[in-house]
């Protein structure tokens, strides 16, 4: 009897070994399946002439509608590390507001980069401190009415004095991070629009907050809510050198 027993023991182990070996294999083939996978998006992005981020530059004809490929490859480049280390929630939507254009133009861009389409290309004000025409100066102080540029994530919807908005919350310490203190949320203004760009040849200002046009404050704000991206982009060296989503 001790031999039959003696070899079911040997087997029993055996066969133990052998589900290890095998459940350690599939991790090992998920965590270098996740790894290439996190390398290449990174890899596409960072390359400026040929993969998937160019092609999606095309196909959502962005070149046509003003934005410049090297902002967008930013933008998408820092959504993918702020979606991997957790700090937005989602990556199918992305929001790039561009400060190197004037308010006259639609420097707002909304895009699913699940679905390959622009949603929303529109007029977006700066704030009051930050220029006229251009937004060319910027901060993260209490009462300084100036636009913080950098990476947001966009947080939860309320109804305040300009109707329907949606907090913001900056990811950028020392930069943007003091958005929700200063209540920097995007929300709709009658300054935002085309007429004001007709009456002033300019937009209208806010006290740095991202204000769209009233018209499209709801459906914007539908899109992008509950933790999508929101890049601010300004050449302005001072965010270029200390940015800590760019340079990281």
């Amino acid at each position: 009897m001790k031999y039959p027993l003696k070899k079911a023991a040997v087997l029993s182990g055996t066969l133990v070994c052998a589900s290890l070996f095998f459940l350690l294999a599939i991790s090992q083939n998920n965590f270098s399946k996740k790894s290439y996978t996190a390398a290449a998006r990174f890899n596409v992005n960072e390359n400026n002439n040929t993969g998937a981020a160019e092609t999606l530059y095309t196909e959502l004809n962005l070149e046509t509608a003003g934005l410049k490929k090297d902002i967008f490859d930013s933008a998408v480049k820092g959504m993918h590390k702020l979606s991997d280390n957790g700090s937005v929630k989602r990556d199918d939507i992305i929001t790039i507001i561009d400060f190197s254009q004037p308010s006259t133009q639609k420097r707002l861009y909304v895009a699913d980069l699940k679905n390959k389409k622009i949603l929303f290309n529109t007029f977006v004000a700066h704030g009051k401190n930050s220029g006229t025409l251009w937004a060319k100066s910027f901060s993260n102080q209490n009462s300084s009415l100036k636009s913080s540029p950098g990476f947001y994530s966009t947080a939860e919807t309320y109804f305040g004095g300009h109707g329907y908005s949606l907090r913001l919350d900056g990811l950028e310490k020392n930069i943007n991070d003091n958005a929700r203190s200063r209540a920097i949320v995007m929300h709709g203004a009658p300054y935002a629009g085309k007429i004001a760009v007709q009456a002033l040849g300019r937009l209208g200002k806010s006290w740095g907050c991202p204000a769209v046009p009233a018209e499209l404050t709801t459906p914007i704000i539908n899109a992008i809510k509950d933790g999508s991206c929101l890049f601010i982009y300004t050449p302005e060296s001072n965010y270029q050198q200390h940015s800590t989503v760019l340079n990281s």
